[in-house]
């Protein structure tokens, strides 16, 4: 469907310049806009092998460990149908402190393995569970200390103080994450009384 989607938003930008007679500025768009993706992408490489690496250091160091252990209780609460020390809950602590340190792209890897841990759980059904969907809302409203893409990307593009968003995006990320943890508290507690009135309706109690 993402691929139908640009496809068809490429197409449609050639045909409007032909139209309106810029299909020469828009070729030399095009071949700048290529050369601007890989200076992109050489920067953000070494950014990321930077913090990736910085990331490695702290699990080797024991932080990673110590900070997944302070996840634990919050994790149990807001994923009761994962079983204690199942691998799921380390892969969700794992990604969750990826995220907290703006490491979208080590925290990917973590939430798919996650994922597939809890689809397992789950029976391999093609609906997702409360606790997979608990975990996406989680993984898409993600607080972050530090928004490392963001700065990286300022910074590439001449900011004056590419830090400066640190504090208004950890202001954002936490009200988003509060609002997420609040959305599914309340979907889990309102997807468990529509399981309980389909197992009783009526109220009336199986004897």
């Amino acid at each position: 469907m993402i691929n139908k989607l640009w496809g068809f938003m490429l197409i449609a930008g050639i045909v409007f310049a032909v139209f309106s007679g810029n299909l020469g500025d828009t070729g030399t768009q095009i071949i700048d806009s290529a050369e601007e993706a890989v200076t992109l992408g050489i920067t953000m490489l070494g950014i990321m092998s930077l913090w990736t690496g910085m990331m490695n250091i702290a699990k080797k160091a024991g932080l990673t460990d110590s900070m997944t252990r302070i996840l634990h209780p919050v994790i149990g609460i807001l994923f009761p149908g994962i079983p204690e020390g199942h691998i799921a809950r380390e892969y969700i602590a794992s990604n969750m402190i990826a995220n907290i340190l703006g490491l979208g792209w080590a925290a990917t890897p973590y939430g798919l393995k996650a994922m597939f841990e809890m689809k397992k759980l789950n029976g391999n059904s093609s609906w997702a569970s409360t606790d997979m969907c608990t975990f996406l809302i989680l993984n898409i409203s993600s607080l972050q200390l530090i928004p490392v893409n963001i700065i990286a990307y300022r910074s590439r593009y001449g900011s004056a103080s590419p830090a400066a968003v640190t504090g208004p995006g950890l202001i954002a990320t936490t009200i988003s994450t509060l609002a997420g943890i609040c959305f599914a508290l309340v979907a889990r507690k309102l997807h468990s009384k529509r399981i309980l009135h389909s197992k009783h309706p009526g109220g009336v109690s199986n004897p």
